[in-house]
């Protein structure tokens, strides 16, 4: 297995988390406030927590992934799509520091 597959294991198992929380926050906000501004941060993290926890399903259960991946180790689209589940926890954890501050 490449570095890259176990950062992105744990950018991606890291950033359900984190939606997960913030789902909680925004849920709570919604029930208190009835906000349509914190319906929206609801429905975005749960979206996004919905293909979030595909992706970890995907690196850390199915076996035929890690086959198939080893011997494409040097696939572009594989490596673009593990940047992105980085950069995408970067966006996240800014989102929490701003919910949370």
């Amino acid at each position: 297995m490449s570095i890259w597959f176990d950062v992105a294991r744990v950018a991606t198992a890291l950033t359900v988390g984190i939606l997960l929380a913030l789902s909680y926050v925004w849920g709570r906000n919604y029930v208190e406030l009835r906000s349509k501004h914190a319906l929206g941060l609801f429905l975005f993290a749960a979206f996004l927590l919905l293909e979030n926890a595909l992706a970890l399903y995907y690196y850390l259960v199915d076996p035929t992934l890690s086959v198939w991946f080893s011997s494409n180790m040097s696939s572009l689209a594989w490596l673009a799509m593990m940047s992105l589940h980085v950069l995408e926890l970067v966006g996240v954890a800014v989102i929490a520091w701003i919910t949370y501050d």
